[in-house]
């Protein structure tokens, strides 16, 4: 297979060839561990954990070592600490907690590799005092901050004029900067915050050296592949770029760039005070994570998404239609020689186009349909086995389909509902529409949502 992946850095899509097959490299900023996270944090998870799988499909699963940091040293860390009277940990130990199983919920891979920051101070005042040493960094006030006209390649990844890019970013005004675009990598810690010696006086890292000294610990000076969120470009991946090769002298830092789309919450930008926040840490205990993964895929990585309540309740019916076809076809036994269809193969490698591979998994699950009714067991097993390859490839399909649409209904309920399905399929062939809607009622005051289809009627428990 050749991989496809559009590179924010070249602005196109590039053929992707790592530069040891053997240790396919790739880093995505993870979470700062001071709340829950939400749905918008989730969508980089996602997009790349399909890319984490292909990369595995194609290179081999130890041959893909993928990190993903942790930021467990910040601002907020430290007022929800104080705000509660605990120590830092605290906070940290449980939000980090919460993510991996809100990440597990949405079926996404745990990473190879996931550094934190308070494990790397040693390695950041090394990768500092390097800058320091050869005149891309200075000390003021306190501070250490990178001198932005040391590197004439800045801005190169945003693609911007810099006055631009400052205008529409949080940039830090402080008047012991030689130019505004200057970035803290070492300040001084503040009452009661954690703190650790360096030889610019007692403080903490700044939150762009920290990924840049987690990569060169964990990965190396030059990796293949660095994704993160769109809102991360410019400043923290630009000054990512700045610092690493600096400090090491390298042409690149990553040799791919990867950013996902914006998330915004049915037309409007997600936020705290508008009330549209919405947490998956919540949003799980209603609604299926593989539901939630799915909408989080529906559109391409790369263009913005709008997350509304009909796209869930579409994300659902499009599963139910899945499983519905994995559930028909139950009682016969995939074919293990068969594997995920080409089709879905090269939507993903063309730079994950999961819109396009869904309709592949559509398609084969209408052949599974389509074998089931002809009593054809040989072409159900091979569709069969290319749904769930392909489905696996991409997350989904990873439950029984049984238990997908009944849940942890009683054996008493689901007989219960069996016998009241069998009468209404009986009173509509007998054009009885009355008792028919009649049943229907009585199914739904039982919390259950029938689906008819061309082949039948299937049910589930509602959400």
């Amino acid at each position: 297979m050749t991989i496809r992946l559009y590179d924010t850095m070249a602005r196109e899509k590039r053929d992707f060839v790592p530069a040891d097959r053997d240790r396919v490299t790739m880093y995505v900023c993870g979470p700062t561990v001071y709340g829950y996270a939400h749905i918008g944090n989730f969508r980089p998870v996602v997009a790349f954990d399909v890319l984490f799988r292909l990369l595995r499909h194609e290179f081999g699963d130890e041959a893909v070592v993928y990190a993903r940091n942790v930021t467990d040293v910040d601002d907020k860390i430290n007022k929800k600490a104080a705000d509660e009277g605990v120590e830092i940990k605290v906070i940290t130990d449980r939000y980090l907690e919460a993510y991996h199983q809100d990440a597990d919920a949405l079926g996404a891979l745990r990473p190879t590799l996931e550094p934190k920051a308070t494990d790397h101070i040693g390695a950041i005042v090394e990768m500092i005092g390097k800058l320091v040493a050869n005149g891309s960094a200075y000390a003021a006030e306190g501070h250490v901050l990178f001198d932005t006209q040391s590197f004439p390649d800045y801005g190169q990844l945003s693609g911007r004029p810099l006055d631009e890019m400052i205008a529409g970013a949080r940039v830090e005004v402080a008047p012991y900067k030689r130019h505004p675009a200057d970035f803290v990598l070492w300040k001084p810690s503040k009452e009661n915050e954690p703190e650790w010696e360096s030889p610019w006086g007692a403080g903490r890292p700044g939150w762009h050296i920290e990924c840049s000294a987690m990569i060169e610990k964990q990965l190396g000076e030059t990796i293949d592949i660095h994704a993160g969120g769109i809102d991360l470009q410019f400043p923290h991946h630009e000054n990512e770029v700045a610092q690493s090769r600096c400090a090491h002298g390298a042409p690149v830092l990553a040799r791919y760039w990867m950013h996902n789309g914006f998330l915004d919450m049915a037309g409007e930008k997600m936020s705290k005070s508008l009330g549209n926040v919405i947490i998956p840490h919540e949003l799980v205990k209603s609604v299926p994570g593989e539901v939630v993964r799915w909408a989080l895929l529906s559109a391409h990585y790369r263009q913005p998404l709008d997350w509304t309540p009909e796209l869930l309740e579409q994300s659902r019916k499009s599963l139910d239609r899945l499983y519905g076809a994995l559930r028909r076809a139950k009682d016969v036994a995939p074919d293990q020689a068969v594997e995920a269809p080409q089709e879905v193969m090269d939507a993903l490698c063309d730079d994950l186009n999961t819109p396009a591979a869904v309709a592949r998994l559509f398609e084969v699950s209408s052949a599974i349909e389509k074998a089931v009714t002809a009593g054809d067991l040989t072409e159900v097993a091979i569709h069969k086995s290319r749904l769930l390859e392909a489905g696996a490839l991409m997350g989904f399909l990873q439950a029984d389909p049984d238990g997908w649409f009944e849940g942890d209904a009683s054996d008493e309920l689901r007989a219960q509902v069996e016998d009241l399905l069998a009468r209404r399929v009986a009173a509509r062939a007998a054009k009885d529409w009355t008792a028919a809607d009649a049943i229907r009622g009585e199914l739904d005051a039982l919390g259950v949502v029938v689906m008819d289809s061309p082949t039948g009627a299937t049910w589930r428990m509602k959400d």
